[in-house]
């Protein structure tokens, strides 16, 4: 095979774009996570399996940051370290995401019961492979500096191994290729499904309370689901193609891997996962988003030293908490979104 381009040279520019979005990535993730504790009846299997998802995108995030920051030159003690991390989590992350898929496609389409036995089989999925790859790579020295020809700064596979080709596939792309093909595949399958349920009998949607969010008595609720579930591979598939991008230019040894656009793509692409997932599973999601604006209410009149309860004043405090889209909380318990 040709001998490795020369290293790609990332500018000041380049690096603060990407490290910004590894930043947004951990607030996103981290928020995610927050939600999960919060609030305990909004832990739905579905939303469980999102939590360790937004586990693996927090601990990517850090590894790319640091990596970012660094900007590895060498292989260095901490670069493995950083390429073992991110390399792990990056693997899992593409596991957790097809994990929830799977999940829905499962329950929705199949009708088939789930109980911790399918749990425990995307542990040992999403985490021991993902674990066992990394420290095969590890041992075997393969994990090192790669001249940002396939990262933005940070350390992956040994630009020096004879088999690099075969350990970027199985350290990430040959993941990320079947995610791109198996994502689009489950979600239209769940949603023909869905579908096909509605136009033949309405009160079949009770079926479909994991992924649908407490929308008003005038939107149907499957609206909702339906663009949750073309977004979803969507985005997915909208971050990640840069990477494979860059890696199929570096296998033509073409120097358009080099290209300013393509780098600050394929940076953001890696690191913003967990952005993402924040603004779909929270922020726009009526019922989670409407709990978390409430708390940050409450958290601001408090701060501020007003009562919450009527005093015997002639002026009373408005009352910081009585947020118009907060659903009652009786109410909207059994319709509680897990998307």
């Amino acid at each position: 095979m040709p001998g490795p381009l020369p290293p790609t040279e990332l500018y000041a520019s380049e690096r603060i774009v990407v490290l910004v979005s590894c930043v947004l990535s951990c607030l996103g993730s981290s928020l995610l996570v927050c939600t999960h504790a919060l609030w305990p009846e909004l832990r739905t299997r579905p939303r469980q399996l999102l939590l360790y998802l937004s586990l693996a995108d927090l601990l990517s995030a850090l590894s790319y940051f640091y990596g970012v920051l660094q900007d590895f030159d060498r292989t260095s003690w901490d670069c493995v370290l950083q390429g073992a991390l991110s390399t792990f989590s990056n693997t899992s992350s593409f596991f957790w995401t097809m994990a929830i898929a799977l999940y829905l496609y499962v329950t929705i389409v199949r009708g088939s019961p789930t109980g911790t036995g399918l749990l425990c089989c995307f542990h040992v999925v999403s985490w021991g492979v993902p674990l066992g790859i990394t420290v095969a790579a590890v041992a075997l020295k393969k994990i090192g500096y790669d001249a940002s020809n396939v990262s933005v700064g940070w350390c992956w596979v040994n630009l020096d191994a004879e088999d690099r080709i075969l350990w970027m596939l199985l350290t990430g792309k040959v993941w990320e290729i079947l995610a791109y093909v198996t994502l689009p595949v489950l979600y239209i399958l769940i949603k023909k499904h869905i579908n096909r349920a509605v136009s033949t009998l309405l009160p079949a949607l009770s079926e479909y309370r994991p992924i649908l969010s407490r929308a008003p008595a005038f939107q149907p609720r499957t609206s909702i689901a339906d663009k949750k579930l073309i977004l979803i591979p969507v985005i997915f598939i909208i971050l990640r193609i840069w990477s494979t991008v860059r890696f199929i230019l570096t296998l033509c040894n073409s120097p358009a891997v080099q290209n300013s656009v393509l780098v600050v793509l394929h940076g953001i692409g890696n690191t913003f996962q967990g952005g993402a997932n924040c603004i779909m599973f929270v922020l726009c999601t009526r019922v989670v988003r409407a709990r978390l604006f409430s708390f940050v209410c409450c958290c601001h009149y408090d701060s501020l030293g007003w009562p919450l309860q009527r005093s015997n004043s002639s002026q009373q405090h408005p009352e910081p908490c009585k947020n118009k889209d907060a659903p009652d909380p009786e109410r909207t318990r059994p319709l509680l979104s897990s998307t």
